[in-house]
């Protein structure tokens, strides 16, 4: 008798499976919808569909009375601008300060103490202070994205420095590899993708780093937008924007990690593919 953990689901229904919670959700909204706007045609809680589209087309299609921008397109682009500049810092930095602390005993015992209790504080506790020195442009929204995910970052690269075998480094050193060498040669190759995965993982934190700060200081940004039409009640264009913000995130999810095991098969070996 085969056991429920050995079984494997073929690839139909690994697509099926994947696709039916959000079927299901669809389905529960709409009923919802239905009874509500059966009971009240002007609720705004629960939009029907029709709504949903007239706000798209208004938000996405429409240029902007005031401006003449396509909000929906500008609001993208600024908070993808921002997301990308703090992730691409958190992650230089990252693999400055992981790699050191993972391979130098001597920086671990100084540096990995501090580095842990920094990533204990609270980032959205600090926003205002980096208001306070950054003033409420770009920089202040790009920092506590930077202030916030580097720590977690920082902290998985130096476990996955100190998890490589030491008989890697003992042959690197035998074979007359100084420090410097043995990280270029033999920790960077591993670390790698170790850090796109890390990456990925605390993407979705980057994200509530960006729309948090957007929420509270910008004009304009997917967060901004989220929190500037709440006082309307707009939830025909809050709930659109939160299931696009959800899925560039699950893009670019997808994205890494296909990038991950493409660049680095390696990587991929004896993990199951999801």
């Amino acid at each position: 008798m085969k056991r429920l953990m050995n079984l494997r689901p073929s690839k139909p229904s690994l697509f099926f499976l994947g696709l039916l919670p959000f079927v299901l959700i669809v389905l529960l909204y709409l009923g919802a919808s239905e009874v509500r706007l059966a009971e009240n045609p002007n609720d705004k809680l629960l939009p029907s569909m029709s709504s949903f589209a007239e706000a798209i087309d208004r938000m996405a299609f429409e240029p902007s009375k005031r401006t003449g921008e396509y909000l929906f397109a500008r609001d993208t682009v600024a908070s993808l601008e921002r997301l990308g500049l703090g992730v691409l810092i958190s992650a230089v930095l990252a693999l400055l300060m992981g790699i050191p602390l993972g391979f130098i005993p001597f920086v671990r015992a100084g540096l990995s103490p501090f580095v842990a209790a920094f990533s204990m504080v609270p980032p959205m506790a600090i926003l205002p202070i980096l208001f306070i020195i950054f003033g409420m442009g770009e920089l202040a929204k790009v920092a506590l994205i930077v202030i916030g995910v580097t720590p977690l970052i920082v902290r998985d690269l130096q476990q996955r420095v100190m998890e490589i075998p030491a008989e890697q480094l003992i042959k690197a050193q035998t074979l007359g590899g100084s420090s410097w060498t043995i990280v270029l040669r033999v920790v960077l190759p591993q670390i790698f993708p170790r850090l796109l995965d890390a990456v990925r993982l605390t993407m979705g934190t980057a994200w509530i780093f960006l729309i948090s700060a957007e929420a509270i200081s910008a004009t304009e940004g997917l967060g901004y937008r989220i929190f500037l039409v709440r006082r309307y009640l707009s939830m025909d264009v809050i709930l659109p924007y939160v299931a696009w913000i959800t899925f560039l995130a699950f893009l670019f999810d997808y994205l890494l990690k296909r990038f991950t095991y493409k660049v680095f098969p390696w990587y991929d070996a004896g993990k199951e593919q999801s």
